[in-house]
């Protein structure tokens, strides 16, 4: 029981880390939540895709680590390498912020629209699959039978921020508007990734 809440404990702060970022997805969902617009359906559907894309790393991944357990050494020492990277680009928007989180832009408009655009912010984003897909699918194949259980805990953190960010806008708007912030953020990310990833190449 210990070890699978600490697995799971790992995907929720792993996953957070890779979530909590400046971009057009967070933008999008903080907005329409200062708007009262479709966050529902919006929360949802990000918070659906993020599980859905996560599974997909976390079995994939650990598929291939099953079928070569050699792969494991592999993605180990590849992971971690991304990992690093991710925590010295969040460092580095720390000493060098590039703003605040901007809500302002034409209002949605329908349900419809927002959920198309919310659609196109998630799954054409090219980093959603390098994050969920491959960073989560690596962390998770390192923790061997309870990868899915890690993988529970990154799906939670996702719908746990979509949620805040979407239903908590009026609030957590005021907050994000300052630079400051996000420094703040970017900090506990970049020390999170750069753990992360001294580990991952520590055990690989």
């Amino acid at each position: 029981m210990t070890n699978a809440l600490t697995a799971a404990a790992a995907g929720f702060g792993t996953g957070l880390s890779l979530i909590v970022a400046i971009g057009a997805q967070n933008a999008f969902v903080l907005r329409q939540g200062i708007r009262r617009d479709a966050v529902l359906a919006v929360v949802g559907i990000c918070a659906l895709s993020d599980a859905a894309l996560i599974a997909l790393g976390v079995g994939g991944v650990g598929a291939v680590v099953v079928a070569w357990p050699g792969a494991l050494t592999a993605i180990g020492w590849i992971g971690g390498a991304f990992l690093l990277a991710y925590g010295a680009l969040a460092a580095r928007r720390v000493f060098r912020p590039a703003g605040a989180l901007r809500t302002d832009g034409d209002a949605a408009g329908s349900r419809r629209r927002a959920v198309l655009t919310c659609l196109a912010l998630t799954w054409l984003n090219p980093h959603v699959y390098l994050d969920t897909v491959f960073l989560l699918g690596s962390v998770a194949a390192d923790r061997g039978d309870l990868r899915w259980t890690f993988g529970v805990g990154a799906a939670l953190a996702s719908l746990c921020w979509f949620a805040a960010l979407g239903f908590g806008a009026r609030y957590l708007g005021r907050f994000l508007a300052r630079p400051a912030a996000w420094r703040v953020l970017d900090a506990l990310v970049a020390a999170t990734m750069i753990v992360l990833g001294i580990t991952l190449i520590a055990g690989a």
